[in-house]
């Protein structure tokens, strides 16, 4: 079969790792689908860490033993490791089944290859590559847990055309529409935790929930950063620091911010990490880490552009979701989208790679990894970041 043949099952198995959007971390999301004849006889997903994989579930489905001449499409390479499901190469082979086609391999570099070897050796005709781009992209944040061994730690921002995310004046809801604002929705529930800083905290009052249409609300854990813990306030206490998802809720602070105020937020029953700090700024590096210490491999960041544009300043940032709406505002004391360094050469900018390309409604959303320039020149009178 050529590979154009191959992939409208392909897309199916894509479509099918889907469902668990948000649901295996930090497990990858896989999907499956078996082939007799040119029909899906059978189909599988992983639901959700330390269930079946995709393979086993779709093998299992089946009921009965495949056809001479069956398929397997699976988005990534089936694992040769028992875990606590069982090796799903062993599942293939014991299930008789002899082609196997594979989306992207194994991003782990200690098992990148493995199973592919394991099936060939077994006699199982082995194609790979088939919609690999689509494939690998289902995993943004766990290929970067596995490979950089820390947390994918991405930007969220939602500008006019010539990039302002506020009118002088700051009214800035909304400057997208209601099908960019439900996307956003989908990626926090991608997301296992949701940062944002103390200015937007105090101004906008957010929820830091994921709301998808059809699902329950979800609480994803919700970063605080606030380095002088200017947003505790008994009397009007934010609502992420009193609301049912309030456990899941930290605060990310410095030891410039006070025992007292640490002291009231525990005793509300938010969490409070505190780092070691000169400035009154949180040092993101150390962030990172504690994150990975943590078990948390995804965070995405949806604010506010001081805080955004420290994590681009010291280099923190991997990911961006950038989206733009048909709207001018030609004014240049708008808000800015981003700040706080110079390009004199277009060598100095920021640039995205891999990027992809969403329309939604009259909203554009680019996304993609982010690549620094070697050198860059910061302009320090930026701000000071809480």
């Amino acid at each position: 079969m050529s590979a154009a043949e191959h992939e409208p099952f392909m897309r199916r198995a894509i479509a099918l790792a889907l469902r668990a959007w948000g649901d295996t971390h930090p497990d990858p999301m896989g999907g499956c689908v078996l082939v007799e004849d040119g029909e899906v006889t059978a189909e599988g997903f992983h639901e959700r860490a330390g269930a079946p994989h995709a393979e086993r579930v779709a093998i299992a489905s089946l009921m009965r033993n495949p056809r001479p001449g069956a398929a397997l499409y699976v988005t990534m390479e089936p694992c040769s490791s028992p875990g606590s499901t069982g090796a799903c190469t062993d599942a293939i082979i014991a299930a008789g089944l002899r082609r196997v086609v594979v989306g992207t391999s194994d991003p782990n570099p200690a098992h990148a290859g493995r199973g592919l070897g394991v099936l060939r050796a077994a006699g199982v005709e082995v194609t790979t590559g088939v919609l690999e781009s689509e494939c690998r992209d289902l995993n943004l944040i766990f290929n970067h847990w596995i490979t950089r061994g820390g947390p994918l730690l991405a930007g969220k921002l939602a500008a006019t055309l010539d990039g302002r995310i506020a009118t002088r004046g700051g009214e800035s809801k909304w400057i997208t529409g209601l099908a960019a604002r439900a996307d956003v929705h989908r990626w926090r529930r991608l997301f296992p935790a949701i940062a944002v800083g103390a200015g937007t905290v105090m101004a906008d009052n957010p929820s830091l929930t994921a709301r998808v249409e059809g699902a329950p609300v979800v609480g994803p854990v919700r970063f605080v950063f606030d380095g002088r813990l200017r947003s505790v306030d008994e009397r009007n206490m934010p609502r992420v620091y009193t609301d049912e998802f309030v456990a899941r809720t930290i605060v990310v602070t410095t030891e410039h911010g006070g025992q007292g105020y640490v002291r009231k937020l525990r005793e509300r029953g938010v969490g409070v990490w505190v780092f070691p700090s000169g400035t009154g700024r949180v040092p993101l590096a150390l962030f990172r880490a504690r994150c990975a210490e943590e078990g948390i491999c995804g965070v995405l960041f949806e604010g506010g552009a001081q805080l955004l544009s420290r994590a681009l300043i010291e280099r923190q940032l991997d990911y961006l979701l950038m989206y733009h709406a048909p709207v001018i505002f030609a004014d240049e004391r708008a808000k800015s989208v981003l700040s706080g360094l110079r390009a004199d050469h277009l060598s100095q900018a920021i640039r995205l790679e891999d990027t992809r390309h969403h329309t939604l409604g009259d909203d554009s959303l680019v996304r993609g990894r982010i690549a620094y320039p070697q050198k860059v020149q910061i302009d320090e009178t930026l701000f000071s970041l809480g």
